[in-house]
C-alpha cells in the first residue's frame, strides 16, 4: 500500500527551528546591548522551544504549553528579542492540525491580550505591532485548520478507496466461490452417479462397463481443467490468462453430462443468431444456472425427466427495449421441499442478482407422488437487440 506523507521527519523540524533560533539571537544580540545578555540559562530557554516540537505527535497537549513557557520567561529575564518566537509558532500550527482547538485558542489568546496590554498605553507604532502581532496569531491557528481539514480529507478518501478495494476483494472471492462450487459439485456429481452405474453394469452388464469408466475420466478431466484455471489465479507468482466466460452454446454439452447420468433431458433454446447477441455476463449467469439446477436434480430429486427452456424476449415487462432471457429448469422429482436452501441455490440467486435479474425456486406439484420442481430465473438484457428475434426455436433432445 502506498506509504501516506506526513511532512518532514519530526527530528529535522526541531534540529532546523534550534539552530535557527540560536543563531538568529546570537545575531539579533548584538545589537540589542541594553538587553540581558545571553548566558547558559538563555541558551536553554532557546532550545526548550524546539525541544517542545517533538512531541508534537505523542503528546500534542503537553507540546504548545511547553513552548509558550519557554518562551515567556525568556522575555521575562529580559533576553535580546529576536526568533525565539518561531518554536511557539510552529507549536500554535501544530496544534491546530492536531484538533487540539480549545487549547490552541487560549494559548493564541492569551498570546495576544499579552501584546495588547503591552501596547496600551505606547505609541502609534506599538498599538501597530499588537495589531500585526495579533493577526499573526490567528494567521497560525488558521492555517493549522487548514492542515487538519486537508489531512481528514486524504484520510477519508483513503477511507473510502479502501472501503472500496475491500469490496472489490469480497466480491471477487465470491465469485470465485461460486464459479469453483458450480465446477466442482457439478462434475462430482455425475462422476459419482457414473461411478455407482459403473459398479453395478460391473457384474451384470461388462460391456458398459468401459463407457461408464470413459464418462468418469471425461467430467474428472474436465473439472480439474476448470478447477485449475479458477484456482491458479489466486497465485500471484504464476498468473493465469482468464478463461472465457461460458456461453449458452455450451449448455447442449450440460444437457448430455446428465443424460450419461441416467436423466432424461430435454433443451430448447433460441437460434444461435439470437444468443450472440446476448452480453457475455447474461450468458454465464444463464450458463451457471443450468448447471447448478441439473446438478441439484441429479443430486437431490430422483427425478427421471427434466427440462430446461430459454426464451427470449423483445422487450422488458415495461416495455422498454432491452429484452430478458428467462431460464426455466423443471423436473419430475420429488423437489426439496423443507429443506434449507443451499450454496447452490444462494449461488444461483446471486448470479441473477449480478444482473439485475431474479430466481425462483417452486413446487409444480404435477403429481402426488411426484410433484416436479422448477427454477426459473428471468435475466434482463441490458443492452437492446439489433432487429427483431429469430424463430422459431428449436428444441433438443
Amino acid at each position: 500500500m502506498q506509504r501516506r506523507f506526513r511532512g518532514p521527519p519530526t527530528a529535522a523540524i526541531v534540529v532546523a527551528v534550534a539552530v535557527f533560533e540560536v543563531v538568529g539571537t546570537v545575531f539579533a544580540s548584538a545589537r540589542q546591548p541594553d538587553h540581558r545578555p545571553l548566558d547558559a540559562l538563555a541558551f536553554v530557554l532557546l532550545l526548550a522551544g524546539p525541544a517542545s516540537l517533538s512531541l508534537r505527535r505523542r503528546a500534542p497537549l503537553v507540546m504548545l504549553p511547553a513552548a509558550a513557557a519557554s518562551v515567556a520567561a525568556y522575555l521575562a529575564l529580559g533576553y535580546a528579542w529576536g526568533p525565539v518566537f518561531l518554536s511557539l509558532a510552529l507549536a500554535i500550527m501544530f496544534s491546530a492540525a492536531a484538533g487540539k482547538r480549545w487549547q490552541t485558542w487560549t494559548v493564541a489568546g492569551s498570546c495576544a491580550a499579552v501584546l495588547v496590554a503591552a501596547a496600551a498605553g505606547g505609541d502609534e507604532f506599538a498599538l501597530i505591532r499588537a495589531f500585526a502581532g495579533t493577526s499573526w496569531l490567528a494567521i497560525l491557528v488558521l492555517l493549522g485548520e487548514g492542515v487538519r481539514l486537508r489531512t481528514d480529507r486524504v484520510a477519508e478518501r483513503r477511507r473510502q478507496h479502501e472501503a472500496r478495494e475491500q469490496a472489490a476483494r469480497d466480491e471477487y472471492r465470491l465469485t470465485l466461490a461460486r464459479d469453483i462450487h458450480d465446477v466442482v459439485a457439478h462434475s462430482l456429481s455425475l462422476i459419482n452417479v457414473r461411478a455407482s452405474v459403473a459398479l453395478h453394469l460391473g457384474e451384470k452388464d461388462p460391456a458398459q462397463f468401459r463407457p461408464a469408466l470413459e464418462a468418469i475420466k471425461t467430467a474428472s478431466k474436465d473439472s480439474l481443467a476448470e478447477v485449475r484455471q479458477l484456482l491458479g489465479v489466486l497465485r500471484e507468482d504464476a498468473p493465469l490468462t482468464p478463461a472465457p466466460p461460458p456461453r449458452l452454446d455450451r449448455i447442449p454439452g450440460l444437457a448430455d453430462d446428465a443424460r450419461r447420468a441416467g436423466l432424461e433431458v430435454s433443451l430448447t433454446q433460441p437460434e444461435a443468431a439470437a444468443v450472440r447477441q446476448l452480453p457475455n455476463p447474461v450468458q454465464e449467469a444463464a450458463y451457471r444456472i443450468v448447471q447448478e439446477a441439473l446438478t441439484n436434480v441429479v443430486r437431490h430429486s430422483g427425478a427421471r425427466k427434466a427440462a430446461v427452456v430459454l426464451a427470449l424476449e423483445g422487450t422488458t415487462p415495461g416495455g422498454n427495449p432491452g429484452g430478458q432471457l428467462t431460464v426455466t429448469v423443471d423436473d419430475d422429482g420429488a423437489g426439496a421441499t423443507g429443506v434449507p436452501e443451499g450454496n447452490g441455490v444462494t449461488g444461483m440467486r446471486e448470479r441473477a442478482a449480478a444482473v439485475g435479474g431474479s430466481l425462483q425456486v417452486a413446487p409444480l406439484n404435477l403429481a402426488p407422488l411426484h410433484p416436479g420442481w422448477r427454477v426459473r430465473a428471468v435475466l434482463p438484457v441490458t443492452r437492446p437487440l439489433a432487429g427483431p428475434l429469430p424463430g422459431p426455436e428449436r428444441e433438443t433432445r
